[in-house]
């Protein structure tokens, strides 16, 4: 597909149709020819006229506007207006394409209130009124959180980019053990030393540590002797009299055990993230888990044991032969479990995962199962004691929707 514009707005363009044609390989060119095709996409923002056509629909506004941003928005507009009536599907997110609708939201509450940017969303980039709402309540929450951080706060990140297995949807830098066993030992020695020195640069900075996660990868992939190694280099490095969250990513339930989470626990990291993804077992194998629901369950009720009072856990809607019964399934059990915060994800299918190279696409019906789960989720969790406090947006994700991370108080 091609799109042939004469303005500066190409990131806006191309972002906006690929929204509608996620499946589809586009180039943008600048200049606009005499003769173009019906399937190419017209964007011209000239002489003070908006004019957008398309597969023989066409929508034009004129403006009046020296603020570029706004010409851009009213382009956008025009451009959706038109993707709607040829493919028949709206966006969730209106003509938004960022990642992080909720500090747009914050932004425009704080210069004309509440109500004003939620009718901004709603009316100026057709947001949905269910989105519009839920980035209400989500930056409610956000904005405590973020007011307890300084100007010098910071948090820290550390990678572990090793897994059991490779999953279907994955990403991410990362091995599986299998091919990268002989790294693990040099690659941890580095990071420790890694640690130290970047600790040397925030003491210099002066900078105030308010959170510690450590990712993945499966950091549990680590045996309970690294685990309390990594964990103490970060306690003997930094100074943790401010942090106020320290996790562990415990993602996968077959790399838990007793010693791993003692030795977490241990360290002062008292946060883990048991990531089951689905409670479906006929998902989790064709997604490449080697793990099942009832081992899930298991390093549940061992970390609690153990002595865990925060634990996360993440669910993914839309997964490969998941469906809106399959998924209302899991996150009801997993409800039962009352866990203190879960993360429900969209699937997003990156480039670079085996998914998307063995030929799937992502869905482009008016509505996405995963459209149907989220909505469960909202019903759902806000019914158990959960808000949201924390939304981003990924490229090439199913339903163009959203990643939600869901707490209760406290």
């Amino acid at each position: 597909m091609n799109i042939y514009i004469d303005h500066e707005f190409h990131y806006e363009t191309e972002n906006l149709v690929r929204l509608f044609f996620p499946n589809e390989k586009i180039t943008v060119i600048q200049g606009i020819p005499e003769d173009t095709a019906a399937e190419d996409v017209i964007s011209s923002v000239k002489d003070g006229e908006i004019y957008t056509a398309f597969s023989g629909e066409s929508e034009s506004c004129h403006f009046k506007d020296t603020d570029t941003k706004n010409i851009e928005r009213k382009m956008a507009v025009c451009l959706y207006q038109v993707l709607v009536r040829v493919t028949g599907r709206k966006q969730p997110w209106g003509i938004l394409t960022g990642v992080r609708p909720i500090k747009l939201f914050r932004r425009l509450s704080e210069s004309g209130g509440r109500s004003y940017a939620k009718d901004y969303f709603i009316s100026e980039l057709l947001v949905s009124d269910e989105k519009t709402n839920l980035s209400a309540v989500t930056e409610e929450y956000e904005r405590k959180i973020l007011a307890l951080s300084q100007p010098r706060s910071f948090s820290l990140y550390i990678s572990i980019p090793f897994c059991p297995s490779r999953c279907s949807y994955c990403s991410f830098v990362s091995q599986s053990i299998e091919k990268a066993q002989k790294l693990i030992e040099p690659y941890f020695e580095l990071l420790c030393r890694e640690i130290a020195y970047t600790a040397e640069i925030a003491k210099d900075c002066q900078l105030q540590l308010e959170s510690v996660y450590i990712g993945g990868g499966t950091p549990t992939t680590l045996n309970a002797e690294h685990l309390a190694t990594l964990i103490n280099t970060v306690n003997e490095n930094f100074d943790m009299t401010t942090c106020r969250e320290f996790t562990v990513e415990a993602g996968r339930p077959d790399t838990i055990d007793k010693d791993k989470l003692t030795a977490i626990l241990k360290g002062g990291a008292d946060r883990i993230s048991i990531n089951p993804q689905t409670l479906n077992d006929k998902v989790l194998e064709v997604i490449g888990r080697k793990h099942n629901s009832e081992q899930t369950l298991n390093a549940y009720k061992l970390a609690r044991e153990v002595g865990f009072r925060h634990i996360n856990m993440d669910l993914i809607a839309g997964l490969p032969t998941d469906t809106a019964e399959s998924f209302r399934d899991t996150l009801d059990r997993i409800c039962e479990l009352s866990p203190e915060s879960i993360t429900v994800h969209t699937l997003a299918m990156k480039r670079s995962s085996r998914l998307t190279q063995e030929g799937n696409s992502l869905d482009t019906d008016k509505e996405v199962p995963a459209a149907k789960m989220l909505r469960y989720c909202e019903e759902k969790l806000v019914c158990e004691g959960y808000h949201p406090y924390y939304l981003y947006r990924q490229t090439r994700m199913e339903g163009n929707l959203e990643n939600v991370g869901w707490s209760k108080d406290g």
